[in-house]
């Protein structure tokens, strides 16, 4: 990873912080996409420490946005000439239905339709680096999740929990049509499970689930653990010519049946490309 550019998302806290630390530790140059500047000011610091004498650097926007997401990477594309690895890893699950100010379900918007324009918005910096890699978070929770298209923003429910598999479901369909249309260009394209972890992840649920939570981190797994599959799907040589796979515990494994559906996957991309042209 020596030289190499990772551009970021979500890593200012939880396994997205650690695998940032430890691919700065390898030598590579982080760029974060932040919402918080405190928080992302802390971030840096450690990676100074981490990987010294390497300007890591941060971009701000709120990824919810798909106008947000958009300009950001605009931001990084004119900046970077050259991107190496790509980390979607932004996320969060919500216990009511809220909106965007675009219109769109929260949990798509952040967890899905940032993933999808941050990296179109930056394919050609990762094309001019090849071979490079994207990397997009997931969860078993997409074993839970069905893609409704005559309903993707759920407006028939008050209950953004059923969202969140369903946002994880799209991660990995979105994957495998990348991974197809990325085909001969020498960027690769991966989703994983990090495990269940113990971070922030669900701060912000009330009632009977914000006390549950907290009990539930006892058996989760350290940030550093979960990080693992991300730092290894980023670095490692043995995954270099792998593409379009889902990865659990630096393995292959394999989705739903749903989540293996290219029909679902290829009609998925048309309606993101049409939600982000009518944003």
């Amino acid at each position: 990873m020596q030289g190499k550019v990772v551009v970021m998302t979500g890593a200012t806290s939880g396994i997205g912080e650690a695998a940032a630390e430890s691919l700065a530790r390898m030598g590579a140059k982080i760029m974060l996409v932040a919402r918080d500047p405190e928080r992302a000011e802390a971030t840096l610091a450690k990676l100074r420490r981490a990987g010294p004498g390497v300007e890591h650097g941060a971009r701000f926007a709120d990824l919810s946005t798909i106008a947000g997401t958009r300009r950001v990477g605009a931001e990084i594309a004119a900046a970077e000439p050259r991107i190496d690895v790509l980390v979607n890893n932004a996320g969060a699950v919500f216990d009511r239905r809220q909106e965007t100010r675009e219109g769109l379900e929260m949990t798509f918007a952040l967890n899905h339709m940032s993933y999808f324009v941050l990296t179109c918005a930056l394919k050609d910096r990762l094309i001019a680096a090849a071979p490079s890699r994207i990397i997009n978070t997931s969860s078993s929770a997409h074993r839970a999740g069905a893609v409704d298209f005559d309903d993707l923003q759920l407006k028939g429910s008050t209950n953004a929990l059923p969202a969140y598999g369903r946002s994880k479901l799209c991660n990995i369909l979105f994957t495998r049509e990348l991974a197809r249309r990325l085909a001969g260009t020498g960027v690769t394209a991966n989703s994983l499970h990090p495990g269940f972890v113990a971070t922030r992840f669900g701060s912000d649920f009330s009632g009977l689930l914000r006390m549950v939570m907290p009990a539930a981190r006892v058996f989760a797994l350290s940030p550093e653990k979960g990080a693992e599959t991300i730092v290894y799907l980023a670095s490692s040589p043995q995954v270099a010519n792998q593409t379009g796979l889902y990865f659990e515990r630096c393995a292959p494994a394999r989705p739903t049946a749903a989540a293996q559906d290219d029909a679902a996957a290829a009609r998925l991309w048309a309606e993101s490309e049409r939600l982000a042209r009518a944003a």
